[in-house]
């Protein structure tokens, strides 16, 4: 049987971060048929950080690593991924002052925004960032990207689930993914950002964070996602000649809860009946519909043209200004609860953790 920690061992740890290598590009070392997961990770994060200036050295937080025993590419990431990171964290939570999330970039902003609502109301850091090219390759992004994450990690004044990449600090629920190779791979285009690294300083803008919007103790919604693991939440992105039998054979389906549905410019769709009663009907059984536009930028008004007219009578709720990140993993979220379907169409309207 352990013994109990001594209360000096519980203080020195509550001054350290907690880093949590789940995989990704940033750990990948070359194998015969490409790019896999490795490990190591605690040995090489520390090989990495000791060749910063002096200077920068001497500025990082203590940390501690753990490594998940099966690491994956990002790609391959489920709500239950979601689900056991925020079960790590909140386990954890009392015995770290922050959080570093290393991550693969593909679906990076998705977990980050799972994190988001699944840990609401946080008064610590939880910062999530990854890389481009693996953390031993030439000219690799991967050590500024940690560097920066631990920095930001530090610093109490940030609450809330974020994402460091390329120098900029981004609300884990505004963020996305743009480019498959540039290492500024990640932008937020509906928020501006939490902070930068500005030379060797790394600048936090309070006033745009969480902290000083929200106050009161963690409220953290642990929420068993296996119920929604399995495609259980679509995600459609109209296209031009669309016709109403495709869209039923995704919304009619049984295992069918909800949808997130990505429309065009402020929210239109074809002056198609067909398509707006097959929305109608589903919406009517119970599941849960929101749209979002599919620009990157701007907001869905929905009925602001006649051609989005019938969305809001058909059921549909509005993301605004949303990202698909955020949007699809705030229906997981809400589906996943045992709520009302009017609670959780309030609750998708209503914004939880600066998503909209």
């Amino acid at each position: 049987m352990s013994q109990a920690p001594l209360l000096a061992d519980v203080q020195q740890s509550q001054e350290r971060l907690l880093v949590i290598y789940t995989g990704g590009t940033i750990g990948m070392q070359p194998q015969a048929n490409g790019l896999t997961p490795a490990g190591e990770f605690s040995s090489r994060l520390a090989h990495a950080l000791n060749q910063l200036p002096v200077r920068l050295q001497q500025s990082l937080p203590a940390y501690d690593v753990i490594s998940y025993s099966t690491l994956i590419d990002s790609s391959a990431a489920t709500p239950l991924t979601w689900q056991q990171l925020a079960t790590d964290i909140a386990e954890r939570f009392t015995d770290y002052r922050g959080f570093v999330v290393i991550h693969g970039t593909d679906t990076l902003s998705w977990t980050a925004a799972s994190l988001a609502y699944q840990l609401q109301g946080l008064d610590r850091p939880v910062v999530l960032t990854g890389a481009m090219a693996p953390l031993e390759a030439h000219h690799s992004d991967a050590l500024d990207n940690l560097h920066g994450a631990l920095r930001f990690a530090a610093n109490s004044a940030l609450q809330e689930v974020a994402i460091y990449f390329a120098g900029r600090l981004m609300r884990g629920t505004r963020a996305i993914k743009q480019h498959s190779e540039a290492v500024d791979a990640f932008s937020s285009p509906s928020y501006p950002l939490l902070g930068e690294r500005v030379g060797d300083d790394f600048i936090l803008y309070p006033s745009r964070g969480l902290a000083y919007q929200q106050r009161g103790a963690p409220r953290f919604e642990l929420v068993d996602y296996q119920p929604v693991a399995h495609g259980e939440v679509v995600r459609i992105t109209l296209w031009p000649g669309m016709a109403a039998w495709q869209l039923e054979a995704w919304l009619s389906h049984p295992s069918v809860k909800g949808a997130l549905l990505q429309l065009w410019g402020a929210g239109n769709v074809p002056d198609n009946p067909a398509l707006l009663a097959v929305i109608a009907k589903a919406s009517g059984e119970g599941k849960l519909i929101a749209a979002i536009s599919q620009c990157p930028q701007g907001s869905v008004h929905m009925g602001a043209y006649a051609a989005g007219h019938g969305l809001a009578n058909a059921g549909v709720l509005s993301g605004d200004d949303m990202t698909p990140e955020a949007a699809y993993t705030k229906l997981v979220h809400l589906i996943a609860q045992p709520l009302s379907l009017e609670d959780q169409r309030r609750r998708f309207l209503t914004a939880l953790v600066g998503e909209r």
